[in-house]
């Protein structure tokens, strides 16, 4: 039988010459890894995360490769302007799920990134261990395992090289042990080349800011109410005698309402009416006049080196570091308006289009025209205006309606003025829907009000705390917590209960880690609204106000104390940690009493945080104790730190009753038992 005819074989080989270049637009083809869903990354990498100097960046990210080789990953990071990177290992969690964590040191950016490959060295080790525990014959995997070494001595420095090449010449040998020995491990971990590794596509960024942008406490006052005497007007001098009053009351950042010249024209009198009478002072909002604008000060107030004296005073004395209220607005008769007509929005009658909320007019009022033909003159003016005052020693401004001005401004400005003052912050006073707040925070504020004035309900706390600590808004939202504020007097207030303000201080003071106050007006209990508005009758904004601090009726104590728990107890500091706990009255939750607990990062501080919200009645109820939850066995003691009382509390639940006419406030120091060496039992 003939034998058939075979068919010659087919090359499948594209030759080189002939393959096309598309491949090429692929990067290296071998890189395995892929890397998705990398946590921390705000809006694709456009924005920064925030951090203060100490504080760890928990870095997650999604994963995985073909086949069932083991990977390696790193956190990468390093400061702005470093020439290396340094890296952290990151740990397989559950479904490809990876984690790691950095550190940052010190104020100003840092840059992180994730990569990933396939860890042969990892693999190999892992497979050969399966090998022999199944009893085969593994010469050739040794074999396997020394080039990997080999490999990894070719990339290593000369000590770690002539290591690898030892236990590179065991394996040739056959010696089992040397594939799992502690050494060789560590120095692979180090050395093993990383061939095809896979990066992130992006490199994203971290801004750090000092301390106080994570942990303040702010007090609000207007320079012109400082003077004792009710015919004179307030000094930067009477404010340096205020100081130690503000010092006492345990504040670190002392914010002044605007100290520039205040326009005649449209003047506001009393309360916001339309006209001003003769002597009225005007709002200190409607900047500009004859003596100058937004780099001038209002003359009654003193001279330029009175003011570098109160900051000085404050800050190396006292602590306090002293915030201007930057209000980018002018009055009819500041300076831009004659020399920068450009910069105001003209109507078709000729005259400057004034700040309106229709049906509210603000006559003495001109906004900017951030759609002027000259924006670049006016963005290089208004940031000038900023320079001016760092230069003058102010590190802190709070700004006024952020929100009614050009975003694209706001992130130009503050970039800018933070690549050369990163010690500096910003805070946004923007009541306004939510995703322009948080807008203004991605763009680069450093602080922002929130609506914690309006929640008052412990439904609403509990969801607006959670939102801000459990969700992606805590990496650049940095709350800070206002009861009140020399426009906001909220209806909680207007009927003058005492317990009202103990309550609505101490939720600000312990929920958020930055928390302020207008005072005198909030400690002396000034409760009495303009009729149809949420705003303070005989209203400071419009007029000279002298305040009698000794006044009986004053919280000043609870306020001091209040901050002072705040510095004794870092887990005060931090707003991460945030849980509530149930009080129950016969088995059901009452909503009368809020609970809150907050610990320490070492979880060696822990807090908890019990607030009566009725200010008429004396609540009472059953507040749980997750003792096994922190770690800790029962019973401790609660120490609180607002009337220095103690108790001892079990795991579980346990009983509280809260007096409105008393302190409708426990904050507790959480203080474990523990024995001494001669067995006496104290708790700390």
């Amino acid at each position: 039988m003939p034998a058939q005819a075979t068919e010659p074989m087919v090359k499948l080989v594209v030759p080189i010459s002939q393959r096309p270049n598309d491949l090429g637009d692929l990067g290296e083809g071998r890189r395995r890894v892929v890397l998705e869903r990398l946590q921390p990354e705000i809006d694709a990498g456009r924005y920064a995360i925030k951090r203060t100097p100490g504080e760890p960046v928990l870095v997650e990210v999604d994963a995985f490769a073909d086949g069932h080789d083991i990977l390696s990953a790193v956190v990468r990071y390093r400061r702005e302007g470093a020439p290396a990177w340094s890296e952290s290992p990151m740990e397989a969690l559950l479904n490809d799920r990876w984690r790691g964590s950095f550190t940052v040191d010190v104020i100003g950016r840092y840059t992180y990134t994730v990569m990933a490959w396939v860890d042969h060295f990892k693999t190999w080790d892992h497979q050969l261990q399966r090998r022999i525990e199944a009893g085969q014959d593994v010469r050739v995997d040794l074999l396997i395992g020394a080039d990997l070494v080999a490999d990894a001595a070719a990339h290593a420095p000369d000590d770690a090289a002539i290591r690898l090449r030892s236990y590179e010449a065991a394996l040739r040998d056959g010696d089992q042990s040397a594939a799992f020995a502690p050494g060789l491990v560590s120095l692979m971990t180090v050395h093993a080349p990383r061939h095809y590794a896979t990066v992130y596509e992006r490199e994203l960024t971290v801004v750090v800011d000092p301390a106080l942008a994570r942990f303040s406490s702010w007090y609000e006052l207007f320079p012109r109410s400082a003077s004792p005497d009710p015919a004179r007007h307030g000094t930067f001098r009477d404010v340096i005698n205020r100081l130690p009053y503000v010092a006492d009351l345990g504040f670190d950042v002392l914010y002044l309402t605007p100290i520039h010249p205040i326009g005649t024209t449209f003047r506001k009198g009393k309360d916001n009416a339309p006209s001003a009478q003769p002597g009225e002072p005007g709002s200190p909002y409607a900047i500009g006049s004859a003596e100058g604008g937004h780099l001038a000060l209002h003359p009654e107030l003193g001279s330029l080196e009175d003011f570098r004296e109160l900051v000085r005073v404050a800050r190396e004395q006292y602590g306090i570091e002293v915030a201007l209220d930057n209000a980018f607005q002018c009055s009819p008769d500041h300076p831009y308006v004659s020399t920068h007509p450009e910069w105001f929005r003209a109507r078709p009658d000729g005259s400057i289009q004034y700040a309106e909320n229709p049906p509210k007019k603000y006559q003495d009022i001109y906004p900017f025209d951030f759609e002027t033909r000259d924006w670049q003159g006016l963005w290089y003016e208004l940031k000038h205006s900023f320079d001016y005052w760092i230069e003058q020693g102010v590190k802190v401004f709070r700004v006024d309606n952020p929100h009614t001005k050009s975003f694209r401004f706001w992130e130009w400005c503050i970039d800018a003025i933070k690549a050369v003052h990163p010690e500096v912050i910003f805070l946004s006073e923007s009541f306004t829907r939510p995703k322009v707040m948080y807008g203004l925070a991605k763009l680069g504020f450093t602080q922002s009000y929130t609506y914690f004035t309006w929640r008052t309900s412990k439904w609403e706390l509990t969801q607006y705390m959670t939102e801000l600590t459990q969700s992606e808004v805590k990496e650049f939202f940095r709350p800070n917590f206002w009861p009140n504020t020399h426009d906001i007097l909220t209806p909680q207030f207007y009927a003058g209960h005492r317990g009202t303000f103990y309550a609505r201080a101490a939720l600000a003071a312990t929920l958020a880690a930055s928390w302020g106050m207008y005072g005198p007006a909030y400690e002396l209990l000034e409760h009495m609204p303009v009729q149809g508005r949420e705003e303070y009758r005989n209203n400071e904004k419009y007029e000279q106000r002298t305040w009698n601090l000794d006044d009986s009726r004053s919280i000043r104590g609870f306020i001091a104390a209040l901050n002072r728990a705040r510095r004794e107890n870092e887990a005060l500091q931090f707003n991460e940690s945030i849980r509530f706990h149930r009080v129950e009255n016969n088995y059901i939750e009452n909503e009368q009493i809020i609970a809150y607990s907050k610990h320490s990062p070492d979880m060696s501080n822990i807090v908890l945080v019990v607030i009566s919200l009725d200010p008429l009645n004396t609540q009472s109820g059953w507040v749980e104790l997750p003792l096994e939850d922190w770690g800790l066995s029962g019973p401790v003691q609660v120490h609180d730190q607002i009337r220095d009382m103690r108790y001892i509390w079990s795991d579980g639940f346990n009983y509280v009753e809260l007096n409105p006419y008393i302190t409708p406030v426990h904050v507790f120091r959480i203080r474990r038992r523990v024995r001494d060496e001669r067995g006496f039992e104290f708790y700390s």
